[in-house]
Protein backbone atom coordinates (compact mmCIF):
# COMPACT_ATOMS: atom_id res chain seq x y z
CA UNK A 1 0.00 0.00 0.00
CA UNK A 2 2.84 2.40 0.83
CA UNK A 3 4.41 1.73 -2.56
CA UNK A 4 1.15 2.40 -4.40
CA UNK A 5 0.53 5.67 -2.55
CA UNK A 6 4.01 7.00 -3.24
CA UNK A 7 3.96 5.79 -6.86
CA UNK A 8 0.80 7.86 -7.42
CA UNK A 9 2.83 10.94 -6.48
CA UNK A 10 5.55 9.88 -8.89
CA UNK A 11 3.06 9.60 -11.73
CA UNK A 12 1.77 13.12 -11.06
CA UNK A 13 5.24 14.66 -10.98
CA UNK A 14 6.56 12.69 -13.95
CA UNK A 15 3.46 13.21 -16.10
CA UNK A 16 5.58 15.15 -18.56
CA UNK A 17 6.00 18.74 -19.60
CA UNK A 18 3.44 21.33 -18.65
CA UNK A 19 0.77 20.84 -21.33
CA UNK A 20 -1.26 24.01 -20.80
CA UNK A 21 0.59 26.57 -22.87
CA UNK A 22 -1.20 29.75 -23.86
CA UNK A 23 -2.14 29.67 -27.56
CA UNK A 24 -1.98 33.41 -28.03
CA UNK A 25 -0.40 36.52 -26.58
CA UNK A 26 -2.73 37.91 -23.94
CA UNK A 27 -0.78 41.07 -23.23
CA UNK A 28 1.65 43.24 -25.12
CA UNK A 29 3.45 44.05 -21.90
CA UNK A 30 6.86 42.43 -21.54
CA UNK A 31 7.33 40.45 -18.36
CA UNK A 32 10.52 41.95 -16.94
CA UNK A 33 10.66 39.75 -13.84
CA UNK A 34 9.83 36.05 -13.39
CA UNK A 35 6.24 35.41 -12.35
CA UNK A 36 7.40 33.27 -9.45
CA UNK A 37 10.62 33.26 -7.48
CA UNK A 38 12.18 30.14 -5.97
CA UNK A 39 14.84 29.71 -3.32
CA UNK A 40 15.76 26.74 -1.17
CA UNK A 41 17.82 26.39 2.00
CA UNK A 42 18.07 23.63 4.61
CA UNK A 43 15.23 21.58 3.14
CA UNK A 44 12.80 24.52 2.88
CA UNK A 45 11.76 25.71 -0.58
CA UNK A 46 10.15 29.12 -0.82
CA UNK A 47 8.02 29.93 -3.86
CA UNK A 48 6.92 33.55 -4.13
CA UNK A 49 4.16 34.77 -6.45
CA UNK A 50 5.89 37.73 -8.04
CA UNK A 51 3.38 39.73 -10.08
CA UNK A 52 1.94 42.27 -7.63
CA UNK A 53 1.00 44.69 -10.44
CA UNK A 54 -1.48 42.10 -11.66
CA UNK A 55 -2.51 41.17 -8.11
CA UNK A 56 -0.65 37.88 -8.53
CA UNK A 57 -3.41 36.63 -10.82
CA UNK A 58 -3.23 32.93 -11.65
CA UNK A 59 -2.87 33.35 -15.39
CA UNK A 60 -1.80 30.36 -17.48
CA UNK A 61 1.73 31.72 -17.40
CA UNK A 62 1.63 32.11 -13.61
CA UNK A 63 0.22 28.59 -13.21
CA UNK A 64 2.94 27.24 -15.48
CA UNK A 65 5.64 29.00 -13.46
CA UNK A 66 4.14 27.80 -10.19
CA UNK A 67 3.93 24.20 -11.48
CA UNK A 68 7.57 24.28 -12.59
CA UNK A 69 8.79 25.62 -9.26
CA UNK A 70 6.86 22.98 -7.36
CA UNK A 71 7.87 19.91 -9.38
CA UNK A 72 11.55 20.75 -9.96
CA UNK A 73 13.54 18.40 -7.74
CA UNK A 74 10.46 17.45 -5.75
CA UNK A 75 11.76 13.89 -5.25
CA UNK A 76 15.10 15.09 -3.89
CA UNK A 77 15.94 14.17 -0.30
CA UNK A 78 17.07 17.78 0.12
CA UNK A 79 13.48 19.03 -0.14
CA UNK A 80 11.33 18.61 2.97
CA UNK A 81 8.70 21.36 2.82
CA UNK A 82 7.44 24.08 0.46
CA UNK A 83 6.22 27.55 1.46
CA UNK A 84 4.10 29.53 -1.01
CA UNK A 85 3.84 33.28 -0.40
CA UNK A 86 3.39 36.42 -2.48
CA UNK A 87 4.74 39.90 -3.03
CA UNK A 88 2.40 42.83 -2.50
CA UNK A 89 -0.86 43.32 -0.61
CA UNK A 90 -2.70 40.61 -2.57
CA UNK A 91 -1.73 36.95 -2.13
CA UNK A 92 -3.64 36.16 -5.31
CA UNK A 93 -6.78 37.58 -6.90
CA UNK A 94 -7.52 34.34 -8.75
CA UNK A 95 -7.81 33.86 -12.50
CA UNK A 96 -6.84 36.59 -14.95
CA UNK A 97 -10.26 37.60 -16.30
CA UNK A 98 -8.66 38.75 -19.56
CA UNK A 99 -8.11 35.05 -20.29
CA UNK A 100 -11.80 34.31 -19.79
CA UNK A 101 -13.44 36.55 -22.39
CA UNK A 102 -15.31 35.22 -25.44
CA UNK A 103 -12.42 36.38 -27.59
CA UNK A 104 -10.29 33.61 -26.10
CA UNK A 105 -12.85 30.90 -26.83
CA UNK A 106 -14.14 27.78 -25.12
CA UNK A 107 -11.05 25.68 -25.83
CA UNK A 108 -8.83 28.23 -24.13
CA UNK A 109 -11.21 28.53 -21.17
CA UNK A 110 -11.12 24.75 -20.74
CA UNK A 111 -7.33 24.86 -20.77
CA UNK A 112 -7.26 27.53 -18.04
CA UNK A 113 -9.44 25.57 -15.62
CA UNK A 114 -7.73 22.25 -16.34
CA UNK A 115 -4.36 23.87 -15.69
CA UNK A 116 -5.54 25.38 -12.44
CA UNK A 117 -7.00 22.07 -11.27
CA UNK A 118 -3.71 20.33 -12.08
CA UNK A 119 -1.75 22.78 -9.93
CA UNK A 120 -4.19 22.49 -7.02
CA UNK A 121 -4.10 18.68 -7.05
CA UNK A 122 -0.32 18.74 -7.49
CA UNK A 123 -0.01 20.71 -4.24
CA UNK A 124 -1.91 17.97 -2.45
CA UNK A 125 -0.23 15.03 -4.21
CA UNK A 126 3.46 15.87 -3.90
CA UNK A 127 5.31 14.02 -1.11
CA UNK A 128 6.21 17.08 0.98
CA UNK A 129 3.93 19.38 2.99
CA UNK A 130 3.01 22.71 1.39
CA UNK A 131 2.41 25.77 3.59
CA UNK A 132 0.57 28.87 2.38
CA UNK A 133 2.00 32.04 3.93
CA UNK A 134 -0.71 34.67 3.45
CA UNK A 135 -0.33 38.38 4.08
CA UNK A 136 -3.20 40.12 2.33
CA UNK A 137 -6.12 39.27 0.10
CA UNK A 138 -6.78 35.78 -1.28
CA UNK A 139 -9.78 35.61 -3.58
CA UNK A 140 -11.34 33.08 -5.98
CA UNK A 141 -8.61 30.73 -7.27
CA UNK A 142 -6.21 32.48 -4.88
CA UNK A 143 -8.42 31.36 -2.01
CA UNK A 144 -8.56 27.95 -3.70
CA UNK A 145 -4.76 27.77 -3.55
CA UNK A 146 -4.79 28.52 0.18
CA UNK A 147 -7.44 25.85 0.75
CA UNK A 148 -5.43 23.35 -1.29
CA UNK A 149 -2.27 23.77 0.78
CA UNK A 150 -1.69 21.39 3.68
CA UNK A 151 -1.18 24.21 6.17
CA UNK A 152 -1.96 27.92 5.98
CA UNK A 153 -0.65 30.73 8.17
CA UNK A 154 -2.11 34.22 7.76
CA UNK A 155 -1.78 37.69 9.23
CA UNK A 156 -4.71 39.40 10.95
CA UNK A 157 -5.07 41.78 7.98
CA UNK A 158 -5.64 38.92 5.51
CA UNK A 159 -9.07 38.27 4.01
CA UNK A 160 -10.50 35.41 1.97
CA UNK A 161 -13.34 35.42 -0.54
CA UNK A 162 -14.91 33.72 -3.54
CA UNK A 163 -16.43 36.80 -5.23
CA UNK A 164 -16.99 35.30 -8.67
CA UNK A 165 -20.76 35.53 -8.21
CA UNK A 166 -20.39 39.34 -8.32
CA UNK A 167 -19.03 39.23 -11.88
CA UNK A 168 -21.32 36.50 -13.13
CA UNK A 169 -18.82 33.67 -12.74
CA UNK A 170 -19.69 31.35 -9.85
CA UNK A 171 -16.53 30.09 -8.13
CA UNK A 172 -17.25 26.42 -8.82
CA UNK A 173 -13.65 25.19 -8.97
CA UNK A 174 -12.53 27.14 -5.88
CA UNK A 175 -15.56 25.57 -4.20
CA UNK A 176 -13.99 22.12 -4.58
CA UNK A 177 -11.07 22.98 -2.30
CA UNK A 178 -12.95 25.38 -0.03
CA UNK A 179 -15.85 22.96 0.43
CA UNK A 180 -13.35 20.39 1.70
CA UNK A 181 -11.67 22.85 4.05
CA UNK A 182 -14.59 24.59 5.78
CA UNK A 183 -18.08 23.54 6.89
CA UNK A 184 -20.61 23.27 4.07
CA UNK A 185 -22.78 26.16 5.23
CA UNK A 186 -19.76 28.46 5.46
CA UNK A 187 -18.59 27.46 1.99
CA UNK A 188 -22.05 28.08 0.55
CA UNK A 189 -22.28 31.51 2.16
CA UNK A 190 -18.89 32.46 0.72
CA UNK A 191 -19.83 31.17 -2.73
CA UNK A 192 -23.35 32.65 -2.90
CA UNK A 193 -22.62 36.07 -1.40
CA UNK A 194 -19.03 36.69 -2.46
CA UNK A 195 -18.46 38.47 0.84
CA UNK A 196 -14.92 38.20 2.28
CA UNK A 197 -14.24 36.59 5.61
CA UNK A 198 -11.59 37.77 8.04
CA UNK A 199 -8.50 35.84 9.00
CA UNK A 200 -10.05 35.10 12.39
CA UNK A 201 -13.18 33.68 10.76
CA UNK A 202 -10.98 31.71 8.36
CA UNK A 203 -9.19 30.26 11.38
CA UNK A 204 -12.43 29.51 13.20
CA UNK A 205 -13.82 27.66 10.19
CA UNK A 206 -10.63 25.78 9.34
CA UNK A 207 -9.54 27.53 6.15
CA UNK A 208 -6.25 28.54 7.79
CA UNK A 209 -4.20 26.85 10.49
CA UNK A 210 -2.94 29.86 12.40
CA UNK A 211 -3.30 33.67 12.50
CA UNK A 212 -0.50 36.00 13.56
CA UNK A 213 -0.33 39.70 14.22
CA UNK A 214 1.84 41.04 11.41
CA UNK A 215 4.23 40.27 8.56
CA UNK A 216 7.24 39.81 10.84
CA UNK A 217 5.34 37.31 12.98
CA UNK A 218 4.14 35.58 9.81
CA UNK A 219 7.69 35.00 8.64
CA UNK A 220 8.81 33.78 12.05
CA UNK A 221 5.85 31.46 12.62
CA UNK A 222 5.86 29.94 9.13
CA UNK A 223 9.59 29.25 9.14
CA UNK A 224 9.39 27.73 12.61
CA UNK A 225 6.64 25.42 11.37
CA UNK A 226 8.65 24.50 8.28
CA UNK A 227 11.76 23.77 10.35
CA UNK A 228 9.71 21.53 12.60
CA UNK A 229 8.61 19.52 9.54
CA UNK A 230 12.25 19.23 8.48
CA UNK A 231 13.07 17.46 11.73
CA UNK A 232 10.98 14.45 10.68
CA UNK A 233 11.77 11.59 8.32
CA UNK A 234 10.99 12.54 4.73
CA UNK A 235 9.51 9.16 3.64
CA UNK A 236 7.40 8.96 6.79
CA UNK A 237 5.97 12.43 6.11
CA UNK A 238 5.38 11.52 2.45
CA UNK A 239 3.63 8.28 3.37
CA UNK A 240 1.48 10.06 5.95
CA UNK A 241 0.48 12.89 3.62
CA UNK A 242 -0.55 10.51 0.83
CA UNK A 243 -2.49 8.31 3.23
CA UNK A 244 -4.30 11.27 4.79
CA UNK A 245 -5.45 12.55 1.40
CA UNK A 246 -6.63 9.09 0.38
CA UNK A 247 -8.57 8.26 3.53
CA UNK A 248 -10.30 11.64 3.64
CA UNK A 249 -12.12 10.70 0.43
CA UNK A 250 -13.26 7.36 1.85
CA UNK A 251 -16.00 6.22 4.18
CA UNK A 252 -15.13 5.50 7.81
CA UNK A 253 -14.50 1.74 7.53
CA UNK A 254 -12.49 2.03 4.32
CA UNK A 255 -10.52 4.92 5.85
CA UNK A 256 -9.57 2.80 8.87
CA UNK A 257 -8.52 -0.06 6.57
CA UNK A 258 -6.35 2.33 4.54
CA UNK A 259 -4.82 4.00 7.60
CA UNK A 260 -4.14 0.70 9.38
CA UNK A 261 -2.38 -0.72 6.34
CA UNK A 262 -0.27 2.41 5.99
CA UNK A 263 0.80 2.26 9.65
CA UNK A 264 1.97 -1.31 9.12
CA UNK A 265 3.89 -0.15 6.03
CA UNK A 266 5.31 2.75 8.07
CA UNK A 267 6.60 0.31 10.69
CA UNK A 268 8.39 -1.63 7.96
CA UNK A 269 10.46 1.44 7.02
CA UNK A 270 13.93 1.66 8.51
CA UNK A 271 13.10 5.18 9.69
CA UNK A 272 9.92 3.87 11.32
CA UNK A 273 11.94 1.41 13.39
CA UNK A 274 14.68 3.98 14.05
CA UNK A 275 12.13 6.35 15.59
CA UNK A 276 10.84 3.66 17.95
CA UNK A 277 14.36 2.57 18.93
CA UNK A 278 15.36 6.17 19.57
CA UNK A 279 12.31 6.77 21.75
CA UNK A 280 12.91 3.61 23.78
CA UNK A 281 16.61 4.43 24.05
CA UNK A 282 15.88 8.03 25.09
CA UNK A 283 17.95 9.52 22.26
CA UNK A 284 17.34 11.57 19.15
CA UNK A 285 16.58 9.55 16.01
CA UNK A 286 19.03 9.46 13.12
CA UNK A 287 16.91 9.43 9.99
CA UNK A 288 18.04 7.84 6.74
CA UNK A 289 15.41 9.80 4.77
CA UNK A 290 15.20 6.79 2.45
CA UNK A 291 12.47 4.26 1.73
CA UNK A 292 14.76 1.45 2.83
CA UNK A 293 12.93 -1.36 4.65
CA UNK A 294 13.76 -2.65 8.11
CA UNK A 295 11.73 -5.78 7.45
CA UNK A 296 9.21 -7.13 4.97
Amino acid sequence: MAHSLLCRVGRVVQAGRWPYVATRTLSSEAQEEPLTLREQHDGIRRIILNNPKKRNALSLAMLSSLWENIVTGVDSDDLRVIIISARGPVFSSGHDLKELTSAQGREHHTKVFQACSEVMTLVQDIPVPVIAMVNGVATAAGCQLVASCDIAVATEMSTFATPGINVGLFCSTPGVAIGRAVPRKVAMEMLFTGRPISAEDALRHGLVSRVVADEASLEEETLAMARRVCQSSRPVVALGKAAFQRQMAQGRDAAYATASGVMVDNLALRDGQEGIKAFLGKRKPTWTHSTEKAHE
